[in-house]
């Protein structure tokens, strides 16, 4: 079984998907897209999710919460190039801990998988504080999600 369908497996999700272009500043000298961009691509595939769903990082910061990520995972396949066109497919994993599980696909124009990675992001308060239980707020919005 392949490391997504042991994470999705028998878990709820919801899906965004996120285009955007290379940028020149975003490459190296190489001319490939520079190793560490991909977790700034997953930070954009994260604020689009949430702002399509309505959990975004200004409303987890208005319910007096942030999400510090403690885990990342990053798998490199292809190579991006400048001004190549690209999208982010940005997966919520529903889990009963307090936390935030993302895993993230990236695919060139040709629609070939370019990189995958997953991030955990737990909650604290806004003074770094974890918080063990799952926020209400944060419950509330799964339910509305259909997750629960």
């Amino acid at each position: 079984m392949t490391r997504k369908k042991e994470l999705f497996k028998g878990k709820k999700i919801l899906q965004h998907t996120e285009h955007f272009i290379v940028k020149f500043n975003q490459t190296d000298a190489l001319g490939i897209v520079w190793h560490g961009n991909y977790v700034d691509f997953f930070e954009d595939g994260r604020e689009a999710f949430g702002r399509a769903y309505g959990i975004s990082y200004k409303h987890l910061q208005d319910e007096g919460y942030a999400t510090p990520i403690v885990k990342m995972y990053c798998e490199h396949k292809k190579p991006l190039r400048y001004a190549d066109e690209a999208y982010i497919i940005t997966t919520f994993i529903d889990d009963p801990a307090a936390k935030m599980l993302y895993h993230f696909q990236i695919f060139n124009a040709q629609n070939e998988l370019v990189c995958t990675g997953e991030t955990t992001q737990v909650f604290t308060d806004l003074n770094g504080n974890l918080q063990l239980n799952t926020p209400d707020f944060f419950e509330n919005w799964k339910i509305k999600m259909g997750l629960k």
